[in-house]
C-alpha cells in the first residue's frame, strides 16, 4: 500500500499543499473574527445567520460559471487569480474595522464578495487534486490534503481569537497576507498529467453538465446530499460565539481555543487517515461516522461545561473529518476529467449549503428556539438523516474500497 511519504515525493503535491496551509490558515483567521466580530456588534445570533447566508447566495448565482470557468481554463490561474480577490475582502474588512462603524451591514456586503470568490476559486482548486500524482495515489493526496487543512483550521482560529483580544483589523491583515503568499506555491505546480478541457464555446447545455451527471450518479448524489443535509442542521460550529458567551461564559482567547477544537479532531483523524486510510466497507463507514457527527453535536449543544463542549466538538470534527476524506476521494474517482470542474461547482453548492447555508439555519432557530436546542435538535435530525439514507441510497452502503470506483462519463447525458 502507498504511504503518505510516497505522494510527498511529488513536487506537486507539496506545493499544492503550502498553498492550501496559507490559504485556509488565512481564511480561519477571517472567518473566526468575522463571526465574533458581528455577534459582538449586534448581540443576535441571527447576525452570524446573516453573514452564512451572504457567503453562500454567491455559491448558488455562480454555480455554472465557476465550473465551466475550471474545466475552460488553466485551474491555476483561476485559482490565483481568485486567492487575490479573498485577500483584496479581506483588506476591505480590515478598512472597515479601522473606521470602526457600528454598522453591521458592511461586514455582510463585504462577505457576499468574499463568497464570490470563494464560489470562483473552490472548483478550479478542488480539480488540480487529482493531476497532481498517479490516479492510484489519490486517496493518499486527499488524506494529506484533509490532514494540512485541519491542522489549519486549529492554527488558524487560536491566531484569530488571539488577535481579535488585541483588534480585528489586525486579525484580517495577516488573513489577508497569508491568502496573497497562497498564490505563489500554487503557480509553480506541474501537472503529472495534463487535463482534458473542454474547448466549446459556452452554451446552458455545456453548463448544466455537471448538474445532469451529480443527478444520473446516484453514489455522487448520495454522497454529496448526505454531507449537505447532516452539516446543515448539524451545524454547531457556526454558533460557537453563541455558546461560548451566553453558556459557558468564557472569554476571546478561550473562545479561539473552543473555535480551533474542530480543527484539533479534524487534524488528528486526518493524520491518522494518512496512515490507516478507510480501504474497507467505505459506504457503511460513512454512514456510521455521520451518525457520531450528529450525537456529538447532540452533547455540544446541552453542556454547560467548557471541556466536555471543547471534547465535543473534536468528536465532532473527527467525524466529519472521516466524512470529508471518503467524500472528496469518491466524487474525484467517478468523475471523469473534463467535468471535474463543473462537478466540483455543484458539489462546492452542496458543501456551501451544508456550511454557510448551515450558520443561517442555525442562526435562524437559535433566535427561534434559543442556541441549545437548535444545537441539539439538528445533532438529532442528523442522525435520522445517516439512518434513512442506509434505505433511500442504497449504492452507498454497497461501496466496500475505492478501487471498484472508476469515472463513468456518460453519465452526464443518459
Amino acid at each position: 500500500m502507498s504511504t503518505a511519504r510516497d505522494v510527498l515525493r511529488y513536487p506537486a503535491v507539496r506545493r499544492y499543499l503550502l498553498s492550501t496551509a496559507l490559504a485556509a490558515i488565512g481564511l480561519n483567521i477571517l472567518v473566526t473574527v468575522l463571526f465574533k466580530q458581528a455577534f459582538d456588534i449586534t448581540g443576535d445570533t441571527l447576525a452570524i445567520g446573516f453573514i452564512g447566508l451572504a457567503q453562500f447566495v454567491p455559491a448558488v448565482m455562480l454555480v455554472l460559471v465557476s465550473g465551466w470557468v475550471a474545466d475552460r481554463f488553466d485551474r491555476r490561474r483561476v485559482t490565483a487569480l481568485f486567492l487575490f480577490a479573498r485577500a483584496v475582502c479581506a483588506v476591505g474588512f480590515v478598512i472597515y474595522s479601522q473606521l470602526e462603524s457600528g454598522s453591521v451591514w458592511p461586514l455582510f456586503a463585504i462577505a457576499f464578495v468574499f463568497g464570490a470568490a470563494d464560489a470562483m476559486l473552490a472548483p478550479s482548486r478542488r480539480s488540480i487534486a487529482p493531476l497532481l500524482a498517479p490516479p492510484e495515489l489519490f486517496p493518499q493526496v486527499v488524506a494529506l490534503w484533509t490532514a494540512t487543512f485541519t491542522a489549519s483550521a486549529i492554527v488558524g482560529p487560536v491566531i484569530g481569537g488571539f488577535l481579535y483580544s488585541v483588534g480585528p483589523s489586525e486579525a484580517y491583515t495577516l488573513a489577508a497576507i497569508l491568502e496573497f503568499a497562497a498564490i505563489v506555491p500554487i503557480l509553480m505546480i506541474v501537472y503529472s498529467r495534463e487535463p482534458e478541457r473542454i474547448t466549446d464555446r459556452p452554451t446552458l447545455h455545456t453548463a448544466l453538465e455537471g448538474l445532469r451527471f451529480v443527478r444520473h450518479t446516484p453514489v455522487v448524489l448520495g454522497t454529496i446530499s448526505l454531507d449537505l443535509f447532516a452539516v446543515l442542521f448539524g451545524g454547531a460550529i457556526a454558533l460557537i460565539p453563541a455558546v461560548a458567551s451566553e453558556r459557558l461564559g468564557v472569554g476571546d482567547i478561550a473562545y479561539g481555543w473552543l473555535r480551533a477544537a474542530p480543527g484539533i479532531g479534524a487534524a488528528v483523524m486526518a493524520l491518522w487517515l494518512a496512515v490507516r486510510p478507510v480501504t474497507r466497507r467505505v459506504g457503511p463507514t460513512l454512514l456510521f461516522v455521520v451518525a457520531v457527527f450528529g450525537l456529538g453535536t447532540m452533547v455540544f449543544g446541552l453542556t454547560r461545561n467548557y471541556a466536555v463542549a471543547f471534547v465535543a466538538l473534536i468528536v465532532i470534527s473527527a467525524a466529519d473529518m472521516v466524512s470529508m476524506f471518503i467524500r472528496g476521494s469518491i466524487v474525484p474517482l467517478v468523475t471523469p476529467d473534463e467535468q471535474l470542474g463543473r462537478v466540483s461547482a455543484v458539489e462546492g453548492v452542496f458543501i456551501g449549503a451544508s456550511n454557510e447555508l448551515g450558520a443561517f439555519e442555525s442562526g435562524v432557530a437559535a433566535r427561534m428556539f434559543g442556541v441549545p436546542w437548535a444545537i441539539a435538535g439538528g445533532g438529532l435530525i442528523t442522525m435520522g438523516i445517516a439512518a434513512s439514507f442506509t434505505f433511500v441510497f442504497p449504492a452507498i452502503r454497497r461501496i466496500d474500497t475505492f478501487d471498484e470506483l472508476r469515472p463513468e462519463p456518460n453519465r452526464a447525458v443518459s
